[in-house]
């Protein structure tokens, strides 16, 4: 049995799927019995859990061969991380009562950075999970592809704003889907210890290439216009974050290659869709 979180969104959903249709069992986490009846009727077991609930999260565990551990994402985290300091409590008190067979860990590119950004959640819960009694792997995934649904729109009108500069700088990308599918081999694979896993597309994309494939994708030009670096905090702020500076930091390490896989033990893999796949279907109204 694989205990799934995250499996009403995109990658949680993938990694389900996957699992199913490779004739494995599947409990899916979620937050209400609601949330959990299309997967109920799938053939899924339905645990219902909150993140910040050790007991639910560790009833939701217990059992399972594997987990598929996410945090939700929190894009304007308070100064020192307290939300994800939580998390982390309860996460941990959870696997080490409920001793799963495995842990699969939904982390990201450029976790292991140090410098505070909005990464360090994953390289937080990576430090907590490495000394806990049971074989852990950290899925470090590149940039979502699927980010690119925001630009839609403008794209439409024949041009993108990007914060990722220069625009012709490319940086590892990956489809929801493929993140989904890996999480779901690696959660039927055996191992012991901790794993670093770094996924990312066949190749690398900068903001130019995000234009062109919108481009190819709706039939007409599409250009790219870099939004100034100098404007960023005050946009944030009038978007409604209090504390932009993880976030501009995050893009700062992307845009001067800071950010970036760390190589050496960790395990490199490639997915094989591309984002001119990902751009056709944004603009077909689909999922990515």
């Amino acid at each position: 049995m694989h205990a799934i979180m995250g499996i009403t969104g995109q990658v949680g959903g993938a990694a389900a799927r996957a699992l199913l249709g490779a004739g494995q069992p599947v409990r899916a986490v979620v937050r209400d019995v609601d949330k959990g009846k299309v997967w109920a009727d799938k053939g899924c077991e339905v645990a219902v859990a909150d993140i910040d609930d050790p007991a639910s999260l560790t009833k939701a565990f217990t059992g399972a061969s594997g987990v598929f551990l996410m945090s939700p994402p929190n894009y304007d985290p308070e100064p020192g991380f307290p939300e994800i300091r939580r998390r982390i409590a309860t996460s941990t008190e959870a696997i080490v009562k409920a001793r799963p067979g495995r842990v699969v860990f939904l982390s990201t590119v450029g976790a292991q950075v140090t410098e505070p950004t909005l990464l360090s959640n994953s390289c937080m819960i990576e430090g907590a999970l490495r000394s806990l009694p049971v074989p852990t792997a950290f899925l470090r995934a590149a940039w979502f592809m699927e980010n690119a649904r925001w630009d839609v729109e403008d794209a439409r009108k024949g041009f993108i704003r990007s914060f990722l500069q220069p625009l012709d700088h490319p940086i590892p990308m990956v489809a929801a889907s493929e993140i989904g599918r890996t999480a779901a081999d690696l959660l039927q694979e055996t191992w012991t210890g901790n794993r670093i896993i770094e996924l990312e597309a066949g190749r690398r994309y900068s903001a130019n290439d995000v234009a062109a494939a919108f481009a190819s994708a709706l039939g007409r030009p599409v250009r790219t216009e870099p939004i100034p670096r100098e404007s960023w905090e005050g946009l944030f702020r009038t978007q409604g974050m209090k504390n932009p500076t993880p976030r501009i930091r995050m893009l700062d390490g992307f845009n001067e290659g800071w950010i970036d896989f760390e190589g050496g033990r960790a395990e490199a893999r490639r997915g094989t869709t591309s984002f001119e796949e990902v751009a056709r279907r944004l603009v077909a109204g689909g999922a990515g």
